[in-house]
């Protein structure tokens, strides 16, 4: 067995690498160095190459945790593994595919749980108002005026996307059935014109909470919709904490995304109160933050309990 460092509770995402490490044994053995006994299969512009996991596997005793749809192409805007609510036939079975296909690579990993993120509402209109609001952003001071054409918006999404719902419900539901063996998380909207909005996401566990679909957090998208004036870490814990598979934990600042947690805005005591200590928690960090900065992050959330 390869010597470990000091031993944590938390799952190191894959997505960390970046392009330094290319093959799932060298991350591994990396992970392990650093404490880490899972890891997650997460998205990267340079996708590990994975032959050989077995073998570190018996040597180092690391597990998979969790793998995110889409670990298997390198990360792009428009991931077939997002677009299970298309309202193109062809583009839902693409979607279904490549969801199946991470669903079987987990299945042969021991991977728990396959999380599941979506596509931007399709109306080209409301897309081009988005962008539009991000400029408002960019340029304006916080006001009520603009917080208020925030919600206005977020709540059109999620009124014309409610057809797209109905395809996302549909296509979980034909995956869960076909993977019963398999959970599937969503995880919420990154971006304003996303469809998993908090209204959004409440409909689909709602609809799919026989078949067992979870919900995945994230600390610091949510926390930056909190920030907009939208529903913020507490009213997304306070909502969806009770079927959560997985968080992601990252930080951010000022637009700066996927900091060490402890380096930005992200109120992580808040966090620790909610997340069940069944759920993975899986450490998600960009890849120019180094060994150092990942193991202080590591000791940070240690002390608050995840």
């Amino acid at each position: 067995m390869t010597a470990p460092g000091i031993p944590n509770e938390l799952v190191l995402s894959t997505s960390c690498f970046g392009s330094r490490l290319e093959a799932i044994e060298d991350q591994a053995f990396a992970a392990v160095a650093m404490g880490f006994r899972e890891i997650e299969l997460g998205l990267s512009d340079v996708p590990p190459r994975l032959n050989g996991f077995e073998e570190t596997r018996r040597e180092t005793g690391v597990q998979i945790a969790s793998v995110v749809a889409g670990c298997l192409k390198p990360r792009s805007d428009r991931m077939a593994s997002t677009l299970l609510a298309s309202t193109r036939d062809e583009e839902r079975e693409q979607a279904l595919l490549s969801v199946r296909r991470h669903i079987q690579l987990a299945q042969r990993l021991g991977a728990r749980v396959v999380v599941v993120r979506c596509s931007p509402v399709a109306d080209a209109k409301l897309v081009a108002e988005a962008e539009q609001l991000r400029r408002r952003l960019a340029r304006e001071v916080s006001s009520e005026d603009l917080t208020e054409a925030l919600r206005a918006f977020v709540r059109k999404v999620t009124r014309k996307g409610q057809r797209q719902m109905e395809h996302l419900c549909r296509s979980l539901h034909a995956l869960l059935s076909e993977f019963s063996s398999t959970r599937l998380a969503l995880e919420p909207a990154r971006r304003i014109e996303d469809l998993l909005t908090f209204e959004a996401m409440g409909w689909a566990l709602d609809d799919l909470k026989d078949k067992g679909l979870g919900y995945w957090h994230d600390s610091a998208y949510v926390h930056a919709q909190g920030e907009l004036g939208l529903p913020g870490q507490g009213d997304w814990l306070d909502a969806f904490a009770g079927r959560m598979l997985g968080v992601h934990l990252q930080d951010v600042a000022e637009q700066e995304w996927e900091l060490p947690p402890g380096r930005g805005e992200v109120d992580f005591r808040l966090v620790a109160e909610y997340v069940p200590r069944t759920a993975a928690r899986v450490v998600h960090v960009n890849p120019r933050h180094g060994r150092s900065e990942i193991l202080d992050c590591v000791q940070f959330l240690s002390t608050l309990g995840l």
